[in-house]
């Protein structure tokens, strides 16, 4: 019988695009962040400590940040990684409705629409603190959590954890689904501004607005009949599956299509469909760098392996 480790249903407002979204652990496994959404719809970051038998111990139990998302349920971002420096990132999405009505993601004095950089650690009540690397520390024009901008719903992110290069995938509005990548050479997304919503994908969108020194898409796709939201991945560092090494895998919620994106020595995107998982939601990556999705709509999860 599965074990439960943490029970957070009498504190998580579900259904949509809400509920329970992100979970990291520290490198030893000791400590677990949970991002989630709550009654007034705000986006919730906890820590717990973790025993050597997986369960969360509810009295260590700290709010590390709340993030107010008034109005609308969706576009919530919520995933959370722990990067390579040791600083927790947490993506929000840009408050929902259509369009970016509030001009949210490409306003720095709100944390939607962002990837934020925080310090988790060495708190003994709730909070966090801000690292003095962030981009925007020191400026009281600015929310100084925001390490990326222009975001619309970064529905999954992550470090590639060879080179460090951040890729995320950001679900699209109304045409054009989006990967981006900074590479950790420049910056892994520091102060990075991805355009939205001046811009969906390479495309006008809001003329009210501009988005200064713009990072464009490194690959691009269209809605169709098929095809209508990204799911974020990883870049491939397992034994299994040779051929695909060094390759991001992401994939289409609404299609199921998993694909595998490399960049040619023209840094242009070539992608090539490598399976399919229906309403494939999130991937995970696992200690030997072999990769696992997970299907919403089934509720199972599936490792990624070389087709017989």
């Amino acid at each position: 019988m599965p074990t439960t480790m943490l029970d957070l249903t009498a504190e998580t407002r579900s259904g949509g695009e809400q509920g329970l979204l992100g979970l990291a652990f520290s490198r030893d496994g000791s400590i677990a962040y949970v991002n989630h959404t709550i009654d007034d719809g705000s986006i919730e970051v906890l820590s717990f400590a973790v025993g050597d038998d997986g369960v969360f111990d509810p009295s260590t139990r700290r709010v590390v940040i709340t993030i107010p998302h008034p109005g609308e349920a969706n576009h919530n971002g919520g995933n959370l990684v722990l990067g390579p420096d040791g600083m927790l990132y947490i993506s929000t999405g840009d408050g929902g409705g259509s369009g970016d009505p509030l001009r949210n993601a490409q306003n720095l004095t709100s944390l939607l629409g962002k990837i934020l950089r925080i310090d988790p650690s060495g708190q003994t009540g709730d909070g966090y603190v801000i690292p003095a690397d962030n981009p925007f520390y020191g400026m009281d024009s600015k929310r100084n959590e925001i390490w990326a901008y222009g975001l619309r719903n970064p529905w999954r992110f992550s470090f590639d954890r060879l080179t460090g290069d951040l890729w995320i995938g950001d679900v699209g509005q109304n045409t054009t689904e989006e990967v981006d990548l900074v590479r950790a050479a420049d910056g892994a997304g520091r102060g990075a501004n991805f355009g939205w919503s001046a811009y969906e994908g390479n495309d006008r969108f809001h003329s009210d607005q501009d988005a200064p020194n713009r990072v464009d898409p490194l690959f691009t796709y269209s809605h169709n009949s098929e095809s209508a939201s990204v799911t974020g991945g990883f870049v491939y560092r397992g034994s299994s599956i040779p051929e695909m090494y060094g390759a991001y895998v992401f994939g289409d919620a609404v299609r199921g299509t998993l694909w595998a994106l490399r960049t040619n020595g023209s840094n242009k995107p070539v992608v090539a469909e490598v399976g399919r998982v229906e309403s494939v939601s999130s991937f995970g990556e696992d200690n030997d760098g072999e990769l696992y999705a997970l299907s919403f709509g089934r509720g199972t999860v599936y490792r990624i392996v070389r087709a017989d």
